[in-house]
């Protein structure tokens, strides 16, 4: 068991010792249908705090074969379906979190650190697979399969890190995605690769018309699809939480709800509803883990008619946005609609895909835009708003 070559099912044991877990085993289900399809290229993009990382390390958990994680799953959703058991601890995983390794690089630049940090692991598995010369991870994981017959789940938390922390170094990104392509769009890659599984905030970054991986298939805030389900907590779940805390569910639904996804389904941002049930009352719990000055930032753009929209949503409206044009990384902004988009990806707005507009979607956010607008210049309009 290593760090990232079969790193074992502790994180994901840890979130079910949490006092708060609600059941996303499912998902696992979908994963099983599409492994060595087609379809086995799956980005999940979603906001801050909505579950990415303990999903990661559900998968991870799932599929090492390095351990036994059936006590884990035997009281969960998945273990009651026909595939359980069939792929259960039978793969070797590789799960990286390109977060841990911005923070142990001293560039921007990760690819290598990244590169050596996991073929030093494959060495110590698989010490006579590939020849001792070998640096780059997609080259050692072709020979292994070569020889081996092996294939990879390959799970990238935080896959964007680098577009959205390293956003003007244009270098270490377009390094990055050189990576990225080799490990799972080169020819070898169709060999080894089991199962690419990316969690992020944003979608994969555009060039042009064209995603820079254009073989994942893309579960986003605009479009969640068959996924939808474990983007957050559903109304039902979330229900049942509250229900069983003795708390007004109804207050909780002003406050939390407003996620619109695929089919009309309602999501609810499962930091705020976990920590408005662990302490007893409802707030902004969410918001109040990042700075509304990032916020202020986007707002404050000088696109016409982002202003008018933010005021039209700050007072219950709704806005027509086009989201096509938006190219998924925090620079490219050319018009109102690209940081409308973005917004929806970072969780402030929600996107209504039958009309295409976006809205504020609960009285959370809400406040955070109140924040930000009020301390950004706007205070005439402010004092309009609160007259109303």
């Amino acid at each position: 068991m290593g760090i990232y070559l079969d790193p074992g099912y502790e994180g994901f044991q840890s979130a079910l010792r949490s006092q708060i877990y609600v059941d996303k085993s499912m998902i696992l289900e979908y994963t099983n249908s599409v492994l060595d399809t087609e379809q086995r290229y799956v980005c999940v993009s979603r906001p801050r705090r909505f579950g990415k990382s303990i999903t990661a390390e559900m998968l991870a958990a799932y599929y090492d074969r390095s351990c036994d994680s059936t006590d884990l799953f035997k009281n969960l959703k998945i273990a009651k379906t026909s595939s359980f058991e069939v792929h259960k601890n039978k793969y070797d995983v590789i799960h990286i979190d390109i977060n841990s390794f911005r923070n142990k690089s001293k560039t921007a630049d990760v690819v290598p650190v990244i590169q050596r940090a996991v073929v030093a692991e494959l060495k110590e598995y698989y010490p006579e697979d590939f020849a001792n010369d070998v640096e780059e991870l997609p080259t050692a994981l072709a020979q292994i399969n070569k020889k081996q017959g092996f294939k990879f789940v390959i799970i990238i938390d935080e896959w964007d890190a680098i577009f959205r922390e390293n956003k003007d170094d244009i270098a270490a990104q377009k390094s990055y995605l050189s990576f990225l392509r080799s490990l799972f769009k080169d020819a070898p890659s169709k060999r080894f690769v089991k199962l690419a599984y990316l969690t992020g905030i944003l979608p994969i970054k555009k060039y042009g018309t064209e995603s820079a991986l254009n073989n994942f298939d893309e579960f986003t805030m605009l479009e969640s699809d068959v996924l939808a389900d474990y983007v957050g907590f559903t109304e039902e779940e979330t229900k049942k939480l509250y229900d069983a805390a003795h708390m007004d569910f109804e207050k909780a639904r002003q406050w939390y709800d407003g996620y619109c996804l695929s089919g009309g389904l309602h999501i609810y941002n499962p930091k705020s509803v976990v920590d408005s049930i662990r302490r007893k009352r409802v707030g902004s719990y969410w918001t109040n883990t990042e700075t509304y000055e990032s916020l202020k930032g986007y707002i404050n753009m000088n696109f016409d008619g982002l202003k008018d929209s933010i005021i039209q949503m700050i007072v219950g409206g709704s806005c027509k946005v086009n989201p096509a044009k938006f190219q998924n990384d925090m620079t490219s902004f050319r018009s109102r609609d690209d940081i409308l988009t973005l917004l929806v990806h970072l969780g402030y707005l929600t996107f209504d895909s039958d009309n295409q507009t976006v809205f504020i979607p609960n009285e959370e956010v809400k406040q955070e835009f109140i924040n930000a607008v009020e301390d950004a210049g706007w205070e005439h309009v402010m004092k309009a708003i609160h007259a109303s």
